[in-house]
């Protein structure tokens, strides 16, 4: 990575964890699987009419985070960042080099 100071934001990834309820059942539950450093980019943002004139925001963004800080990052895992979310789109790992992974990452307001 060449400038390692650019990662100035901490986020925490989320995802389904399996786990067992009270009548023994296997459950999906949401947990919080860690907490990284990285860089959040806007890309894009649209304005949606809906209706009884209300709006939907729909903004992309790009997330880079180290590829060593979690490797088995996943399209079913999402980010959280001063309390919202992004949900993954994809994954992109530059030129393959293991360096780092770029997120593209969806938020709907």
């Amino acid at each position: 990575m060449k400038n390692p100071g650019r990662l100035s934001k901490r986020i925490e990834i989320w995802g389904k964890v399996e786990g067992t309820n009270i009548l023994n059942q296997t459950t999906l539950e949401d947990e919080k699987l860690k907490e990284v450093w990285a860089e959040i980019i806007p890309q894009t943002g649209r304005l949606l009419n809906q209706p009884a004139d209300t709006f939907l925001s729909n903004v992309t963004h790009k997330v880079i985070i180290r590829y060593s800080a979690y490797p088995g990052l996943s399209p079913e895992m999402w980010l959280i960042f001063k309390g919202k979310r992004f949900d993954i789109e994809y994954i992109l790992n530059p030129y393959e080099s293991n360096d780092t992974l770029e997120v593209f990452a969806r938020q709907v307001i």
